[in-house]
Parts: structure tokens; sequence; C-alpha cells
């Protein structure tokens, strides 16, 4: 059986660092970033915008399933709201896999430590920090494993993740 793991979190918590650390970590793993899917300029979010990522995403994703090579198939993207998840996992074929849906948050302390950090490196704009904390709350409401990182290193939330899986 393969895993399929989706790492959601609001933006700046940390869920492609621990994604790529995960795949590193793992055996016969793949990891695709939604991100990597809406990196367009102009970045524009509209209905055609929408579907064509979408589409791509689970173009990819069954792509990896499918292939013999990859026995961890780790997606990661905000998924704040149960109708994304529920929208991916539909257009996948999981018949012979195992489904871990995993939800990253922190202390709102520690999210701004986080993003403000990124601002000034210049990864990240300022408008992102009260966005990502207004969407902090909405991960609660999710149908997912739920894993605080607050006072937690990459590779600890890398053994919980693993400790899920196994």
């Amino acid at each position: 059986m393969k895993n399929i793991i989706f790492i959601g979190g609001t933006m700046g918590v940390g869920k492609s660092t621990v994604s790529q650390a995960l795949k590193k970590d793992l055996n016969d793993s793949v990891c695709l970033d939604g991100d990597w899917c809406w990196d367009m300029n102009p970045f524009v979010v509209n209905g055609e915008t929408k579907a064509l990522v979408m589409d791509n995403i689970c173009y990819m994703l069954n792509n990896f399933i499918h292939c013999q090579q990859y026995q961890n198939i780790i997606f990661c993207w905000v998924m704040h709201q149960q109708s994304i998840i529920d929208e991916l996992l539909s257009y996948l074929d999981t018949k012979d896999c195992n489904v871990y849906c995993i939800s990253l948050s922190c202390s709102v302390e520690q999210l701004t430590k986080q993003i403000e950090k990124d601002i000034q490196q210049g990864i990240r704009k300022m408008d992102v920090l009260k966005r990502s904390i207004e969407r902090l709350k909405l991960y609660d409401n999710l149908n997912t494993i739920k894993i605080d990182t607050t006072l937690l290193s990459v590779y600890e939330i890398v053994d919980r993740i693993k400790e899920i899986i196994d």
C-alpha cells in the first residue's frame, strides 16, 4: 500500500520545509508543493486558474500514485477548507493507498516570528501575516490529524508524521 500524505496549514507554518524533510527521510518518496502550481505572474485567482491548478495537482499526484517507484507521495498546500481536501481526494486513485491528512498549526506568536523572518528575507510580503493569522483557526474545523508545531523542530515534526503513517 502506498501512502498519500497531505500536509496542510496556513501560510508560513512550515509545510514546505517539513514536507521536504519528510521526503528525504522516507524511502521511495516524492513531494509536490501546491504552490508550485500557482507560480504565475501575474498571480490571478479566478474560476479558470483555480480549475487549472486543481487539474494539474490531481494529474501530478495520480501520476506519482501510478508510478511503481514511489511508495510515499507527499503533497503540501494551504488546504484551509475541507472542500479543497475532499475535491482533491475525489479525483485521486486512492484504492491501493493509505491516505493521511495532516494540518500543521502553531501559536500566533510563532507564526508571526516565522513570517516576519520570511518578510526580511524577501520570501513573503507583509500582507501575508494578517491573512495567515486569520486562516490559522480554520484548521481546527478540518477532518485532519492536527500537529501543533510551536515547540517542535522540523525533525520532531517529521518524526510525529512518521509515527502517524507507521
